[in-house]
């Protein structure tokens, strides 16, 4: 058994004042006091080309792109706040992922990054859905190269109203409901006893 996974938290969101940064840092909080390590970082700081194979063939994978990858490989499981734009997913993440999923040698494991590792999924939008499609996608994405993803999964609609002055949902149950995904990525870590 696991005792202290280690998670990786991050928003699908580019953007200062995201919806999906101030989500994500709730579940963070929580899987924290369940007694995870979690490292927060933000797409925004990894600035990466948009995924091109010939780009790869001729330089090999971008610094930023090592660097992502390293975090991915070091951590147990992932905590995703995404966004969705025009019903999927941002092109941020995917780009991310497509770019962390790259083998660097002949002899790295495939989907070294992903494989075996585990997720929660939550999603804040001012649409009524609250990013429900998106996250549709993301799971998809993540369970086909290897991710275990928690069944449970929050959608926050109207997420232009949805957060306080400190960061917090105003709905208590909404703010339960996401903290509870940070606890149960944490339990579920433990159980598997992914490393």
């Amino acid at each position: 058994m696991l005792d202290s996974p280690r998670f990786l938290a991050f928003a699908g969101s580019l953007r200062t004042g995201s919806f999906n940064k101030k989500l994500v840092r709730i579940a963070a909080e929580a899987a924290r006091s369940a007694g995870a390590q979690v490292t927060l970082v933000d797409l925004r700081d990894f600035p990466l080309p948009i995924f091109d194979q010939d780009d790869e063939d001729a330089n090999g994978l971008p610094e930023n792109a090592r660097k992502l990858k390293r975090l991915f490989i070091d951590h147990h499981g992932f905590l995703i706040a995404s966004p969705e734009y025009n019903s999927g997913i941002s092109g941020a993440l995917k780009n991310a992922i497509d770019w962390v999923s790259r083998t660097e040698t002949d002899d790295e494991p495939s989907l070294i990054a992903f494989r075996g590792k585990t997720a929660a999924l939550m999603s804040a939008s001012p649409g009524a859905l609250g990013g429900l499609r998106g996250l549709v996608q993301v799971r998809s994405i993540l369970g086909n190269i290897g991710v275990l993803v928690l069944p449970d999964q929050v959608a926050i609609p109207a997420a232009h109203e949805a957060f306080a002055e400190d960061g917090a949902l105003k709905d208590p149950q909404k703010q339960q409901a996401v903290e509870a995904l940070g606890r149960k990525l944490t339990d579920l870590t433990r159980k598997t006893g992914q490393a």
